[in-house]
Parts: structure tokens; sequence; C-alpha cells
């Protein structure tokens, strides 16, 4: 059986208090009030560096069984150093300290910048087998020159997840490379000023991805999971849009304030 895993990109957002959160819920439970609602979260916080042990202790602690954490690599890997120099030891830092979340801790994703593109397939295919283990991964490309079969081979050979991402210039296709799926729900950034509600209807894309997921939860080798993330740039609101993919695979949907299921 396949297990959908399904949240946000970060957490903390004003514009979700008072529509996703309640209007005067402390910010120190807002972490609490999220995985009572959802099973899994992308955190966007560790892209800018590894968080303290104390940090990453607080957060298994805060959230239920079942529920697990998608850390963001620092950005210091993917865009600083661009897989070079001390990458390797950066990520290896940061793994150690992410594995304390123990079963709480899903894939990590490493998400390169758009200039990164396959004229720097070498400095991948060299970092690859250097990954660290106890930990599995994603990795996010959005430049169209690394979409090829010998991307899917490169990245199939070390169990590397291509995490497939609803962008605007990318293609929306779902190429599987490790025993799991990962989607990243994004938006044009900037198109919206305000994120306190859902501003487009995405049924249609939501169902396109789901079905695009099921023919990799059949036959002989089916993926164990499937790993799903919004921001708020996809429709307006992250959480709202979330519970629409949710409601789509027949997940149980927790409400939240009247605003949230508000659509335009």
């Amino acid at each position: 059986m396949t297990n959908w895993y399904i949240g946000t990109m970060g957490f903390g957002y004003r514009d979700w208090q008072g529509t996703f959160y309640p209007d005067k819920l402390p910010k120190a439970q807002q972490l609490a009030h999220y995985a009572a609602r959802f099973n899994a979260l992308e955190m966007d916080s560790t892209f800018y560096g590894t968080p303290k042990a104390d940090t990453v202790a607080r957060w298994r602690a805060t959230v239920p069984d079942g529920f697990v954490f998608c850390p963001k690599a620092p950005r210091e890997i993917t865009h600083d150093l661009r897989l070079a120099g001390a990458a390797e030891d950066v990520l290896a830092l940061f793994v150690e300290t992410m594995l304390t979340l123990g079963d709480r801790l899903g894939p990590i994703l490493l998400q390169f910048p758009p200039d990164f593109a396959a004229a720097e397939r070498d400095a991948l295919a060299a970092f690859l087998p250097r990954l660290p283990g106890g930990a599995r991964f994603a990795i996010e490309l959005r430049h169209r020159s690394w979409w090829s079969d010998e991307t899917a081979g490169l990245l199939r050979a070390h169990a590397v997840c291509w995490a497939a991402a609803d962008y605007i210039y990318l293609p929306k296709e779902i190429r599987r490379t490790a025993d799991f799926l990962y989607l990243r729900l994004l938006g044009r950034h900037g198109q919206f000023d305000v994120k306190t509600h859902e501003r487009l209807d995405k049924t249609d894309e939501l169902r396109a991805w789901r079905d695009k997921a099921a023919a990799h939860q059949t036959g002989d080798d089916p993926v164990d999971a499937v790993y799903a993330f919004f921001n708020d740039d996809y429709a307006g609101h992250a959480p709202a849009t979330a519970n629409r993919l949710r409601a789509l695979l027949g997940m149980e949907v927790e409400e939240g304030p009247p605003q949230q299921g508000r659509l335009f």
C-alpha cells in the first residue's frame, strides 16, 4: 500500500493567522496545530542553515506518530557551493542533525537554482555517490536541460528521487527514479498579494497529478510513499489546496477557521 504524505512548504506565515490558524494562537503553538491537520511538512527554514539540535528535538516532540518532516538541504550546498568545496561536509552535518528526528524524518530535498544546468552534470554525478547514508533524498532540477533519460538513469542508479514540480516552465510529468515520489506544487512567485484564501481552483490540475501518481502505485514494484507539498503561490493559500488534494484522495480533512475554504 502506498502512503500519501501531504502538507505545505513551511508553516509560519503571517497571512495564515486568522485563516488557517486561530487568530490569537501563539506562534509557539503553530506547529502542533499544523501537525494535527496534516501528516507532513516540508521544512523551508532549513534551507537557510542547519538548525540547532535542541530545535530539532523540539520539532520531534511536538508532532504525533506518523508525521514526517521533509527538510530542505541548506542553500550553501546547492546554490553557494554548487556541490563543490565543502558541500559534502555541510551536507554530512545537516543529515547527522536531521537523523535525530528518527521515524519522523522523511526524504531530504536538494533544491537546485534555475541556472544549475545539465552542463554541470559531472558535478552532480560525482556528488551523488557521496550522499550520506541513513536518509532518503529527492532532487529538484529547475533547468529544462536536465529533462532526459540520462538524468533519470543517473538519479535511479543512486535511488535518488527526481522531484516532480508543477511550475510555470517545467514539464508536468513524473519520472520515477526511487521507491517513492515527491511532488512540489509551486506557482509564479508574487502573483498573489494576499494569501489568506485560495484565489484559483486547481481541482483539475490536482486530479491530474493524483492520476499520474496512481500509475506508480500498482504493479510488481509500487512506490511505498508519495510526498506532496504546496506553497501559497500555487493557488493562493497552501493549506486549503493541500486539503483539496486530501479530499480528492478520500483522506480526512480537518476543517480550519471559516476563511480557509473560501474560493475567490
